[in-house]
């Protein structure tokens, strides 16, 4: 049997151990490249909020041929410390800084990345309002950070949280792709109000100049009136990812297809995660503090429960 409930409930979590990959969330990168063929003539690239790094494997992996492995780039940006991957150069940084972004540049050797992807997302509180707003200034950060680094023609995917204010998103990605598709890969669960926006041939408009401030600050030197005109712009809604295939949602046997279950490890434990204190601490309280036994009648006698009285009293 599996050592943990998420084994028997979640096939793509069992599929990932299986075939290496850090994170589940690997199979939504490659179901969007299915659908998109967004690593065509990607020779450099980059992966925003990438720890632990399941998307940086896909681009490692699929970009990186044997052929021609000297013109391919992969810059991998998080804040978290992450596990090296072959091929992968990692920047430790903050993707709202300047720096951050001259960074990557200097990796690409001057040159402007091919593709931008990004598949962070807060801390949910649950509190679904508040979740889609973060979430929302998190994307328009990788999308200021992307107009540094991403060269015309290029092509930017992330993560969003569909909500009744994702137009205006919407509408301010338009302003800088003319192809804006949201995109719900088959291994993300329906249950999830997350999507994936793929924006393809990047067009700034003219005159704009790339600046670290907020898509929404009124400060933004590029006018607002690009933004005011048609405000409900309907975006096309893709499911991509073999329909046929294994559901996020449902539950499969361990045995499938004829294979007998064997478990495996994850590929990449966390390095340092938030809750590795609570654990700690934890683990420490039980060490500390006497087990509490319920006895029930006639499981010892009257002699046992006074020796156990007198051992207390020591």
């Amino acid at each position: 049997m599996g050592r943990s409930s998420k084994d028997k409930r979640d096939i793509y979590y069992r599929l990932a151990k299986e075939e290496g990959w850090r994170a589940r969330s690997a199979f939504k990168l490659l179901q969007i490249n299915k659908e998109f063929n967004i690593f065509e003539d990607c020779k450099r690239a980059v992966d925003l909020c990438a720890a632990p790094g399941s998307w940086s494997q896909v681009l490692s992996r699929k970009l990186r041929t044997g052929s021609d492995d000297r013109d391919v780039k992969i810059v991998a940006v998080d804040l978290q410390a992450m596990a090296p991957l072959p091929g992968v150069i990692q920047i430790q940084g903050d993707i709202t800084k300047l720096s951050t972004a001259q960074q990557i540049i200097g990796h690409f050797e001057g040159e402007s990345a091919d593709l931008v992807v990004c598949d962070g997302a807060p801390d949910v509180t649950g509190l679904h309002d508040i979740d889609e707003y973060i979430q929302g200034q998190l994307l328009l950060a990788a999308l200021n950070i992307t107009t540094h680094v991403l060269k015309k023609g290029g092509t930017f995917v992330a993560k969003i949280f569909r909500g009744k204010d994702i137009n205006l998103l919407y509408c301010q990605l338009k302003i800088f792709f003319p192809a804006v598709f949201v995109a719900k890969p088959r291994s993300s669960r329906n249950s999830s109000i997350e999507a994936f926006v793929v924006c393809q041939n990047y067009s700034p408009p003219e005159g704009y100049v790339p600046t670290m401030l907020s898509l929404l600050d009124r400060r933004f030197s590029y006018p607002l009136e690009h933004v005011d005109g048609p405000n409900r712009t309907v975006v096309p809604f893709i499911a991509c990812g073999d329909l046929s295939g294994f559901d996020a949602d449902r539950s499969y046997p361990l045995d499938i297809e004829g294979r007998e279950y064997e478990y495996r490890s994850p590929v990449q434990i966390p390095i340092d995660p938030p809750y590795k204190k609570a654990c700690e601490l934890k683990k420490r309280d039980k060490l500390t503090k006497p087990e509490t036994v319920i006895v029930e009648p006639g499981d010892c006698t009257a002699a046992d429960v006074r020796a156990c009285q007198s051992e207390n009293e020591r």
